[in-house]
């Protein structure tokens, strides 16, 4: 009787519990929503009174019509494409290349004290300086975006993985020495899935930065994106377009936040 009893108390009190989360995360979510309608509705308003200029602070409804005007054109479709597949590409090669590069730096470690000053360096250098270099390397357009994306990227991914590798037990790696592991089985045994949780946390830092590279790379010399379209807007006075801009990036930022954010949860439901 005791364990039955033990049983109901227990699984009353996990509902309850459950409850409270479910509770809480919509409170969580309503007030999400609450900020964002009321920022909206206060914007629209302020345009609307003229309590702020419109022409240069725009409005929801404006964007709203600017996004119709450039949709039937086919001016949106075209622009969002190329950055988002400037974007992607870029994110996929920084990470990519950032993760073999700490591999190798992590293997070797006289390559690591010979190469560490320099990648030190390369960080604390603003990649936009070498705008004009990469213009001359690679030529104007998709490829020079690209380029100054992963220029961007791959130094924080380096360091970021490199950092997490070092920093993994060293009990660990002894332990695993004295059964004989090579350092092949060591690497993908204990040091990759030790550093998975800082490479979730790369991904997401990735997500911003190479949409900060994407636009700096169209800034410099393109004829279509996001980028683009700012630079065009802010040349010809169109400030409409302008924020229509930034709010598009706004959302397709978000939307590649929220495909790397479940592969962290996943994994954290794996080992929990």
């Amino acid at each position: 009787m005791k364990n039955k009893k033990q049983k109901i108390n227990y699984s009353l009190a996990h509902t309850k519990y459950l409850k409270r989360l479910k509770k809480d995360k919509f409170i969580v979510l309503f007030w999400q929503i609450f900020v964002f309608v009321a920022f909206v509705g206060l914007w629209e308003l302020l345009a609307y009174t003229e309590a702020i200029d419109p022409f240069f602070y725009s409005s929801p409804s404006r964007i709203i019509r600017t996004i119709g005007e450039l949709a039937s054109s086919g001016e949106l479709w075209i622009n969002i494409w190329t950055s988002l597949y400037e974007t992607i590409l870029g994110f996929l090669l920084a990470t990519a290349l950032g993760f073999v590069i700490a591999v190798l730096l992590w293997w070797s470690e006289k390559l690591r004290k010979v190469l560490e000053p320099y990648i030190i360096v390369l960080n604390s250098l603003p990649k936009i300086a070498l705008g004009p270099m990469i213009i001359l390397w690679v030529g104007s357009g998709p490829k020079a975006t690209v380029l100054m994306c992963v220029l961007i990227c791959i130094i924080i991914t380096v360091i970021s993985l490199l950092n997490a590798f070092i920093s993994c037990d060293q009990d660990k790696i002894l332990l695993m020495k004295s059964m004989h592991a090579n350092k092949f089985q060591i690497l993908f045994k204990l040091i990759i899935p030790n550093a998975l949780p800082d490479l979730f946390s790369v991904l997401k830092i990735n997500v911003g930065m190479s949409w900060v590279g994407t636009i700096m790379g169209e800034y410099l010399s393109s004829k279509a994106g996001l980028g683009y379209l700012i630079n065009y807007g802010t040349q010809m006075l169109k400030l409409d377009i302008v924020m229509t801009s930034i709010v598009l990036l706004c959302i397709l930022a978000a939307g590649m936040y929220l495909c790397v954010s479940p592969l962290e949860k996943r994994y954290k439901k794996q080992i929990t």
